[in-house]
């Protein structure tokens, strides 16, 4: 896995096993803090660079909301744990502490990149128990339980686990060109790969094809998986897929693309190099896209 490759690293061992006697608490000794405020992550500032694992005793445990067990660290217990947003704004005038998001802690590589991993956990799981304090099935208020990786609702006996959306994204080549396209939200002059959510009882390869051929008009024969990412943003995974582009005509869905277009391999590899003559880029490599694109530009998808 590409060592640049946003929240892909995460060093815990998650402990399942353990997960029927775990109980989450701010105020173990032994144990770590990963702090997660709405959209922010709160690090601890240090000499040789911030990271995302506080001692319990950073935080006042009352300020703390959900906690829930993510795992181990050389045999710590590290704990995920929700503050509240307006309590994270008089955190940043505080030269111990990092407040910011988790996409500028990817770009910028604020902690180590195994810890991003578990700031993405963190993320996905806390906001995940703030969504779901009722009952689906009869409208109850549900309870934490397994350490958080379950909400049980005593009423009816229904038991609800986090879940993770699966996304497509897909590097379409045809010869020597791929297919890119960009929405209108892009930084200026950015051009990514195409993707889009699995729907219920969809594979994988048929959601390829199906969100090529409807965003762009593509049809697609041969798809293999490549690599994948999580992506927190609340709770995806990208599934990055290489697709065998069958056609050439573009038919741009403008609601979903402002443009897409075959692009030649060296014009992709100038891309990435940010020495397009035009200005146009890639994302950067936090971003799955561009490792897919780098691959394909070296002839590694062969």
């Amino acid at each position: 896995m590409p060592l640049r490759l946003g929240f892909a690293a995460n060093l815990l061992d998650r402990a399942g096993a353990e997960r029927e006697e775990a109980a989450p608490s701010a105020a173990a000794g032994e144990s770590r803090l990963v702090v997660i405020a709405g959209e922010f992550a709160i690090l601890q500032a240090g000499p040789e660079g911030a990271t995302a694992l506080l001692a319990p005793d950073r935080l006042p445990a009352e300020d703390l909301r959900e906690r829930v067990v993510l795992g181990r660290l050389d045999g710590v217990a590290v704990i995920g744990a929700a503050l509240d947003p307006a309590r994270a704004d008089s955190l940043r005038a505080d030269p111990a502490f990092v407040v910011t998001d988790l996409r500028s802690i990817a770009t910028e590589g604020t902690v180590p990149p195994g810890e991003a991993g578990m700031l993405a956990q963190a993320k996905s799981l806390l906001l995940w128990h703030a969504r779901h304090r009722f009952c689906a099935q009869c409208g109850a208020p549900t309870a934490p339980d397994r350490a958080g990786l379950r909400r049980d609702c005593e009423t009816c006996g229904g038991q609800h686990f986090p879940r993770t959306d699966p996304v497509t994204i897909m590097l379409v080549s045809r010869g020597d060109r791929c297919l890119l396209g960009r929405q209108s939200r892009f930084v200026a002059g950015s051009y990514s790969c195409l993707a889009g959510f699995v729907s219920p009882g969809e594979s994988i390869e048929d959601a390829v094809r199906r969100e090529v051929r409807e965003e762009s008009g593509i049809e697609v024969g041969r798809v293999r998986y490549l690599m994948s990412q999580p992506w927190p943003f609340p709770s995806s995974l990208m599934i990055g897929c290489l697709g065998e582009g069958l056609s050439e005509p573009i038919t741009i869905d403008t609601e979903e693309l402002e443009d897409c277009r075959w692009f030649p391999r060296a014009e992709v590899a100038s891309m990435l190099e940010r020495r397009h003559p035009e200005g146009l880029i890639t994302p950067p490599p936090m971003a799955i896209a561009h490792h897919l694109m780098r691959a394909w530009v070296d002839g590694e998808t062969a």
